[in-house]
């Protein structure tokens, strides 16, 4: 993802005239009265609302779960999910004690880019596993309901990607490719960049849009099986082997970060482990408690009738 400072790169002049590609020329960051608005962040809230309303709330609902309770479970997820992506990418950077360590808010520092949504998923699942347990709910219909939030809410949060222009491929000339032209200030032949070793004015590959792209596929998938009925836990264990398999394909064509051991990049890496360790003894876990929680759980959170009117 996007290091967390704003790169001032220059021009190309060769690649002044764009044809037949996608220009975007938005400011990353503006002003709303005295407020200083990030895109990024704008769609991070955006995402959050819609996700919560069209993904997790219906599940929830259906499931027994009151609305309060919802909402008070989606409120902990997001703070340490947000946590949890921020710090999995601090983690990462050859710079982390330097530049996050020993400066501690850029540890937190998420409204300046920089998440490894891998990072989301790890903390989000512990934070709806001890929710499970401190509110006595099914923790596989809680896992459910968090990678629905998950799948409505992230393709929403890559058009702040798009806007910053910090999940890049690399250079080229298809149709769909992108290339950023904001100059700041206006006129200066400087544009702002999240990413160093990318130019403005040349086209990209809009490898944020290919992830938003895969989200939704994956969304389309959980959707289908949740309307088919399957058991609690069946949504969640599919989503994170199928995220795993996006990411090892779609970081192929992401250039904004570098390749590691083998040529694959720590997201990959981070792939292969969930696939090989976290998808298997998630299997292993539904396996030995579904059953049990199930019966534990039914019914327990469906709001008791109200009696009868006296005749």
């Amino acid at each position: 993802m996007a290091p967390p400072a704003i790169i001032m790169a220059t021009v190309i002049p060769e690649a002044s005239a764009l044809t037949g590609v996608i220009t975007i020329n938005i400011n990353p960051v503006f002003q709303l009265g005295p407020f200083t608005i990030h895109w990024y962040g704008l769609f991070y809230a955006i995402a959050f609302i819609v996700a919560y309303r069209y993904g997790a709330l219906p599940l929830a609902l259906r499931k027994g779960v009151s609305r309060a309770m919802a909402e008070r479970i989606a409120v902990w997820t997001i703070v340490f999910g947000l946590l949890g992506a921020r710090l999995y990418y601090d983690v990462q950077q050859p710079d982390f004690v330097s530049n996050y360590l020993l400066k501690p808010i850029n540890l937190i520092a998420f409204w300046n880019g920089g998440m490894a949504f891998f990072g989301a998923i790890i903390a989000g699942f512990i934070t709806l596993a001890v929710c499970a347990w401190r509110y006595r709910i099914n923790p596989w219909m809680l896992l459910d309901g968090g990678v629905l939030f998950a799948v409505v809410g992230q393709p929403i949060g890559r058009i702040g990607n798009i806007i910053n222009g910090d999940i890049l491929g690399s250079p080229s000339n298809l149709p769909w490719a992108t290339a950023y032209t904001f100059e700041t200030p206006p006129g200066s032949g400087h544009c702002a960049i999240l990413q160093p070793g990318f130019y403005c004015g040349i086209a990209y590959q809009p490898a944020a849009a290919y992830e938003a792209l895969g989200t939704i596929v994956i969304g389309v998938i959980l959707f289908l099986l949740m309307r088919r009925g399957v058991r609690d836990g069946v949504a969640a264990i599919t989503y994170v082997g199928l995220y795993a398999v996006s990411q090892l394909i779609l970081f192929q064509f992401r250039k904004s970060e570098p390749p590691g051991p083998l040529g694959l990049r720590e997201a990959q890496w981070t792939a292969i482990v969930m696939l090989v360790v976290a998808v298997p003894l998630l299997i292993f876990l539904w396996r030995r408690t579904a059953s049990r929680l199930e019966a534990m759980h039914s019914g327990a959170h469906v709001p008791p009738a109200q009696p009868a009117a006296a005749q």
